[in-house]
């Protein structure tokens, strides 16, 4: 039975009426910067307290996710005004998501392994009722509110949920990260299956992440955990279950295409929300609009997709969903289009069949990448923190 008073209810009045809370347009996300740049400085103390309000973290990951606002802007910025190992902890934050998209490109296998066996799964009884807030953990209860109710969670709360979800509740990690993907506003297939795979022990050998009660109560606001202790009792002594089998995915070489633009060509450009950067190549240019089902994420990147396209001033704009990218090809009578790649996921899963149908019209499609992106991908060959240190100097330079 749900409490009648929730987590979200506790920090409603103060935070989640707060339609800026995490901004859907691009002026708002670099409005929300200038603000978080103040207390950027405080971030690597207090970034791992789960406060009323979430007012110790920048909440531009979802902006960063959909590229409202790029990696490298955000970094910009903020060393504008502080020195590196200021702010160190933050931009390496910032960047983990560059690796996770990195790593999962060079693995492709992982990504189509975890479709694979999702698909094989049942929602089993006790899924649903941690997933509806119904477990016996009532602080997990409220996170599972506040995830489907606002399309967010702290980081460390995530890692909490996910470790009860795996370790204590014994359920499958792949169910796990389905609900997060379908929820939180910031998703994206290689942050979001990663994660889950890091606390389930598949992605770093020997590695696996528990909620302990312990870490619990000494990171989330005394105010948010009062009156939502019971069940904590059940997270004191849990055991990882470990992996039956480790494997280490092999690097593979992606298969992409690499056309060239022709500028010969009568071209349209497509944005989709893989990336909103705005700076279409063409005067046509086709906004893919494909909803997710929660109504929280469906709205958020509705205004995301309404921001687009009032910036694309000069431009003849098309909104559909992607089923409607050949007809708008031919209605403009296309010889080419032009897009940023999607990243491994959902919307790069659907390339192959585009690329079909556009073919059969005698329509190319182009796909760019971003010399950054690129040579950022050649260096997720193994972890993080070695990544990090490879990029380190070019971050560095951004001051």
């Amino acid at each position: 039975m749900r409490r009648s008073v929730n987590f979200t209810e506790t920090m409603q009045s103060d935070f989640w009426t707060n339609s800026s809370a995490f901004p859907s347009t691009r002026e708002a996300a670099l409005d929300r910067l200038v603000e978080f740049e103040k207390t950027a400085s405080r971030y690597g103390r207090d970034r791992n307290h789960v406060v009323p309000g979430h007012q110790n973290v920048s909440r531009l990951s979802p902006a960063i996710r959909h590229r409202l606002l790029t990696e490298t802007e955000v970094a910009k910025h903020i060393l504008h005004r502080y020195a590196f190992s200021t702010v160190e902890k933050f931009l390496q934050e910032v960047y983990w998501r560059r690796y996770w998209k990195s790593w999962l490109a060079l693995r492709p296998q992982v990504w189509t392994d975890y479709l694979r066996d999702l698909d094989a799964l049942e929602v089993c009884e006790a899924a649903q009722k941690v997933m509806a807030g119904e477990g016996e953990v009532e602080i997990m209860n409220d996170f599972a509110h506040e995830l489907v109710e606002t399309g967010y969670l702290h980081n460390h709360a995530r890692m909490w949920f996910a470790g009860y979800w795996i370790h204590a509740m014994g359920l499958p990690w792949q169910l796990g990260a389905d609900f997060f993907y379908r929820h939180l506003l910031d998703a994206d297939p290689a942050s979001n299956t990663l994660s889950w795979r890091w606390v389930a022990g598949l992605q770093t050998r020997g590695k696996t992440y528990l909620a302990r009660r312990s870490n619990i109560e000494k990171f989330l606001h005394p105010d948010l955990l009062q009156g939502r202790e019971g069940g904590l009792e059940l997270l004191a002594n849990h055991q990882g279950l470990n992996p039956s089998a480790f494997i280490r995915p092999e690097i593979k070489e992606p298969a992409y295409k690499h056309l060239a633009v022709d500028p010969s060509l009568v071209s349209g450009f497509w944005l989709h929300s893989d990336d909103l950067s705005v700076d279409p190549k063409c005067h046509e240019v086709f906004l893919s609009e494909d909803l997710p089902a929660s109504e929280v994420k469906a709205q958020w990147l509705r205004e995301a997709l309404d921001d687009v396209e009032s910036r694309l001033t000069g431009h003849c704009v098309e909104r559909a969903p992607i089923t409607g990218l050949l007809a708008w090809a031919e209605k403009k009578k296309l010889a080419q289009i032009i897009a940023y790649r999607p990243e491994i996921g959902v919307l790069n899963d659907q390339l192959i069949e585009i690329e079909k149908a556009l073919e059969k019209a005698n329509i190319r499609l182009v796909l760019l990448s971003r010399g950054e992106d690129d040579e950022f991908q050649s260096l997720a060959t193994a972890g993080f923190f070695g990544f990090w240190k490879k990029i380190e100097s070019q971050i560095r330079a951004l001051k």
